[in-house]
């Protein structure tokens, strides 16, 4: 048994190895400006090992790089869904999004919804999680120190900090959970269609809404309709699209 555990750990150590040697080598690729070398050691990481907000990050470096402006905004857009306070994903994906041809304007949201997602997007699920176990756990000192100091201010501060610690526990749960549910249930898709017409029902006789563009973001608001999809934009604008025509972030 102690054999195996030993070959299992040594098994273990080779494959870190040997990933670490293939990002490494997409690096180095990328480094050497061979961007079509470097996309397909990439994708290959990310197909054998899972997703990494790096990869997609580098990923989308490289497609930039060769003018694929909608595979760029599709792995910039996975990457900061993986790490969504990353300033530098951001900025790239802005970038991107500029290039592209379809400009849609946002509806406009009420400022406390809007502070509410720019908050929840400062941290990833984990990140979130770890900060709610913190505050947790200064809440039980707060809450310690309320009960057993032998001091009215002591017993003041640990009753405040008790409740602000409370409160920062409950919001940093309820924000992982959103991040949680945005990674696990993917609502956005990106364009990969150089051009195509958005309908007005599941099929090809239905009325011609507008036209999109590659690299435009849309959300799936109908998942049911084999080979379509019903989409909406970022304005309000709706319709339906063929599946193959755009790629699930």
């Amino acid at each position: 048994m102690k054999k195996l555990s030993i070959l299992f750990v040594f098994l273990i150590g080779v494959m870190q190895v040997a990933v670490a040697a293939t990002k490494a080598e997409g690096d180095k690729a990328y480094q050497e400006n061979k961007f079509e070398d470097a996309i397909k050691i990439y994708e290959s990481v990310l197909t054998e090992q899972g997703e990494s907000a790096d990869l997609y990050y580098n990923l989308g470096n490289c497609y930039y790089k060769t003018k694929n402006i909608a595979k760029a905004v599709l792995n910039y857009e996975r990457a900061l869904l993986l790490k969504p306070g990353d300033a530098d994903i951001r900025f790239n994906l802005d970038l991107a999004r500029s290039k592209t041809v379809d400009q849609v304007t946002p509806t406009t949201e009420v400022f406390i919804v809007t502070w509410t997602k720019s908050l929840t997007n400062l941290m990833s699920e984990k990140a979130w999680g770890t900060t709610g176990i913190m505050a947790f756990l200064l809440l039980l000192a707060g809450l310690a120190l309320y009960i057993f100091g032998n001091r009215i201010l002591w017993k003041k501060i640990g009753f405040v900090g008790a409740v602000v610690f409370l409160i920062v526990c409950v919001c940093s749960n309820i924000f992982a959970a959103e991040q949680k549910d945005k990674v696990v249930n993917r609502v956005g898709a990106i364009v990969t269609a150089p051009t195509i017409t958005v309908k007005s029902t599941p099929n090809e006789s239905g009325t011609d809404l507008f036209v999109l563009h590659e690299g435009t973001k849309v959300y799936i608001e109908d998942n049911s309709m084999k080979g379509w999809k019903e989409i909406r934009l970022e304005d309000g604008k709706e319709g339906w699209l063929p599946t193959s025509s755009i790629e699930v972030i």
